[in-house]
């Protein structure tokens, strides 16, 4: 029989993470919230003062207070669960994709969790991909301001809400998803 840290190590089953989920969801609809990772961008903004300089960022930042412990409470769960509960083995990934990567100039794909070829602070001092990381982030951001929120957002809490704008952002999350993957980042990965 496993033990129970050999247990926590290995990835959680559907059946106890959904539920979980499931669970957070149902306390923030009791409580009247709604969440979201990507409003915590506006309210850190907004504790900084930005408030001062742009209408959008004028609002009551301390009602929020409660969803940048939620973020703060996953970034340390991510920490704990990777320094201390992960078994660091390697991603398993078919001999397909394994091949398709290489022949993107992926070195060692499957080898690790992430390939150090593309996230490994060396790589971000390269032009290439500390541009890619650059445009990356101002189309996510401005994406997120023009869905009216983040994948999050939209995809746990407006979903579970049975919002049917966040139905057709997370359509629309799927569909960009598969064309970066597929026809975008190939020709990104081999310039």
């Amino acid at each position: 029989m496993m033990d129970l840290v050999e247990w926590i190590k290995q990835p959680w089953e559907w059946y106890v993470a959904g539920p979980m989920i499931s669970g957070v969801m149902f306390l923030l609809l009791y409580f009247g919230k709604e969440f979201g990772v990507s409003g915590n961008l506006r309210t850190m903004c907004s504790i900084a003062g930005a408030g001062k300089v742009n209408e959008f960022f004028r609002f009551d930042w301390k009602g929020q207070l409660w969803n940048l412990a939620f973020v703060l409470g996953g970034l340390i769960g991510g920490f704990i669960a990777k320094e201390y509960l992960s078994d660091s083995s390697a991603v398993g990934i078919s001999e397909a994709t394994i091949s398709q990567l290489k022949a993107l100039g992926i070195d060692s794909p499957g080898s690790s969790y992430l390939p150090a070829s593309i996230f490994s602070w060396e790589a971000l001092q390269t032009p290439k991909y500390a541009l890619m990381l650059v445009i990356g982030g101002v189309l996510v951001g401005f994406g997120t301001r023009y869905a009216g929120g983040c994948t999050s957002g939209h995809a746990i809490s407006g979903l579970s809400n049975l919002q049917f704008p966040s139905l057709i952002a997370v359509v629309g999350f799927f569909i960009g998803g598969l064309i970066m993957t597929h026809l975008i980042l190939p020709h990104l990965l081999t310039l």
